[in-house]
């Protein structure tokens, strides 16, 4: 293990992004010796030029196509487990989950490849502080048991996967103490992960939204009550190695798992 914080960037196009991650860090004083990249690519992309791309940025880092996947699989004595992990979707995630498992990483951290962080805001040490705060934050519930992560912006929007049957849900705040925050869900302006019907009735067939976010349209940090559940996405989200497990992604595409 490079670094206590993996960071796990599922990438076939824009891994450059990875520069202004690493540009954030340094420009906020965070200390990039903690932090170890681990690219999880495919067979037909510029791997070595990834690799390369480490090395110039002088950060610790692995990168992984299919068939170092494979390798990897075969080394640790698990290949007929490697079918777990398919190839050329974004359940690849999961193979930078089973490598930081492994490496004995604290804290892991998923960056989507289509993603900038804010210049004004400590990217990697703000996930951080949030895993690390202890103390009063705001709780958030409704009658429906889910909680839209979008609530408190001064829209009617809903992020991809939240049940349409418990939308129009009465939203109930209250300040409550946390002393054991596990994961860090961050979001995103410009354009939001938005529901589907959503995204066609305020876009095109191309599934491109019209809609857009900005910093102001967020309210305070939150957390969801005991027994609430709420849309997770792994685009911008820092978590504790104990919960590992809950990450794993399925395919999204015809399986027997879904």
């Amino acid at each position: 293990m490079s670094g206590e914080i993996c960071v796990i960037v599922p990438t076939i196009r824009e891994y450059e992004c990875v520069r202004e991650y690493v540009a954030n860090a340094r420009d906020h004083g965070f200390d990039t010796d903690r932090l170890e990249f681990v690219l999880v690519t495919e067979d037909f992309c510029d791997t070595e030029e990834m690799a390369a791309m480490l090395d110039d940025l002088g950060v610790e880092g692995r990168v992984f196509d299919g068939s170092a996947r494979d390798q990897w699989f075969e080394d640790h004595g698990v290949a007929e487990y490697s079918h777990l992990v398919p190839a050329a979707s974004h359940a690849q995630t999961s193979f930078g989950l089973l490598y930081m498992w492994v490496e004995g990483h604290d804290r892991g951290l998923f960056i989507d490849d289509d993603t900038l962080p804010h210049d004004d805001v400590d990217f990697f040490g703000t996930h951080m502080a949030n895993l690390d705060y202890r103390g009063a934050i705001e709780a958030v519930d409704s009658e429906e048991r889910w909680v839209n992560v979008l609530y408190d912006t001064d829209t009617d929007l809903y992020p991809r996967g939240y049940p349409y049957a418990a939308m129009d849900e009465t939203v109930h705040t209250e300040t409550t103490t946390v002393s054991n925050v596990v994961a860090s869900q961050g979001l995103w302006t410009n354009v939001p992960d938005l529901d589907a019907v959503r995204i066609l009735m305020d876009g095109d067939l191309q599934g491109q939204a019209q809609t857009r976010l900005s910093a102001d349209d967020y309210g305070a940090d939150f957390v969801a009550a005991p027994g609430q559940y709420l849309t997770v996405c792994s685009m911008n989200l820092a978590f504790e190695r104990a919960v590992i497990p809950a990450f794993y992604q399925f395919p999204m595409d015809d399986n027997e798992w879904t």
